[in-house]
């Protein structure tokens, strides 16, 4: 049986938390880490304040080292206890993200459902430092 992209995202639903727009501008939580998970130019028109941009394409490799983990190049350095939050621009890529990052031993993984769009759309703050 052959998949689409979409039969992909579908699939990661099943398995990933999601958090709203709302949801996500309520809570604070200082130690979460915001992954935006576009490529670099898509993060360089704008993005939510505070994240990070780490592409889909690279992010398993590179998810552990990154400085904002506070994480060495060793992945048994790795807390794989704090709160990340992903998101793309319409919340396919931050699907599969996250499923990925679950699969990878991450504990507190969520997608933004709807991405920056339904950010953007309820009126929340976008940065592009």
């Amino acid at each position: 049986m052959t998949l689409t992209a979409n039969d992909l995202v579908a699939d990661a639903h099943v398995r990933i938390k999601q958090v709203s727009a709302t949801q996500l501008k309520a809570s604070d939580d200082p130690a979460r880490v915001l992954i935006d998970v576009r490529e670099p130019g898509e993060y360089a028109e704008g993005h939510l304040p505070g994240a990070i941009n780490l592409p889909r394409g690279v992010l398993e490799f590179k998810i552990e080292a990154h400085p904002a983990l506070a994480c060495a190049s060793s992945p048994a350095l790795a807390d794989r206890q704090r709160s990340i939050v992903l998101y793309c621009l319409s919340g396919g890529r931050s699907a599969l993200a996250a499923d990925s990052l679950q699969r990878l031993g991450f504990q507190d993984v969520r997608s933004l459902t709807g991405g920056i769009t339904a950010w953007r759309d309820a009126g929340l703050a976008m940065t592009t430092e």
